[in-house]
C-alpha cells in the first residue's frame, strides 16, 4: 500500500475510534435516552433521619423503600394519622392552604389520581390515597408544632421529599428531564405542580405504599 494511502487509512481508523468513544460516552451520560440528562435514584432520594421532627414522629426517609413494603406502609400510616387527628384554623389554616395549594401551583398525589392538589382551595382533603394523607399530615404537624422553625418553603420541601420517596422511579426520570432543560433540580421543582407532567411519555415508575 502506498505511503500516502496508508496514512489516510490510519487517520480514518483513528477518527472512527474517537467518534465511537464519544458516542458511547454520550449514551452513558444520557442513560440511553437522547436529550435526557442522567440522574440516578440516589441523586434525588433523601436519606437518613429528618431534622427536628424525625425522632419525634419516629420516622426516617430510609423507612420508605421498595425493598421493605411493610415498613414503608407503616411509616406512611404514621404520617397519615396526623391528618385525621390534627385540625388547623385561623392563620395556621391559611398557611396550610398556601403551602399545599398555592405555592408553586400546589402539590398533588398526581400519580395516584388527577386531583389538582392534595387539598381543595378551602383546605379540605381533595384526595383519599394514603400518600395524600401523609403529605397533609406532615404539613399540619410542622405548621402546628414547628411553625417558627420552618418557613413555608421549607415545609413544602419536606413534603416534596416524601413524595419523591413515594414515587422514586418517575421522579428519577423527571430529574433527568429537568436537568436536560437547564431547570434547577430540587425537591420542590421535582414534586410540586410547577413542572407537573413534564416527564410524560418519557418513562414510568412504580410507587412505594398503596394508594
Amino acid at each position: 500500500m502506498p505511503k500516502k494511502k496508508n496514512t489516510e487509512f490510519v487517520v480514518q481508523v483513528v477518527a472512527i475510534v474517537v467518534l465511537t468513544v464519544l458516542l458511547i460516552y454520550g449514551v452513558a451520560k444520557t442513560g440511553g435516552n437522547s436529550g435526557i440528562g442522567f440522574v440516578s435514584a440516589s441523586d434525588v432520594s433523601p436519606s437518613g433521619m429528618p431534622a427536628v421532627y424525625g425522632q419525634e414522629l419516629g420516622v426516617s426517609y430510609d423507612d420508605v423503600s421498595e425493598s421493605n413494603p411493610q415498613l414503608a406502609d407503616a411509616t406512611i400510616n404514621k404520617l397519615a394519622k396526623i391528618d385525621t387527628s390534627e385540625t388547623l384554623s385561623g392563620e395556621q389554616l391559611d398557611r396550610y392552604i398556601h403551602i399545599l395549594y398555592e405555592m408553586d401551583n400546589g402539590i398533588s398525589c398526581e400519580f395516584c389520581c388527577g386531583a389538582r392538589s392534595v387539598i381543595f382551595s378551602n383546605g379540605e382533603p381533595a384526595c383519599g390515597c394514603a400518600h395524600s394523607y401523609a403529605m397533609r399530615g406532615l404539613t399540619k404537624y410542622l405548621i402546628k408544632y414547628h411553625g417558627d422553625e420552618f418557613t413555608d418553603e421549607q415545609i413544602l420541601e419536606e413534603v416534596a421529599k416524601w413524595k419523591v420517596l413515594f414515587f422514586p422511579g418517575i421522579h428519577e426520570t423527571k430529574a433527568g428531564i429537568l436537568k436536560s432543560q437547564g431547570i434547577d433540580v430540587n425537591y420542590i421543582s421535582l414534586a410540586s405542580n410547577e413542572y407537573r407532567g413534564i416527564e410524560k411519555g418519557q418513562g414510568s415508575g412504580g410507587m412505594v405504599g398503596g394508594c
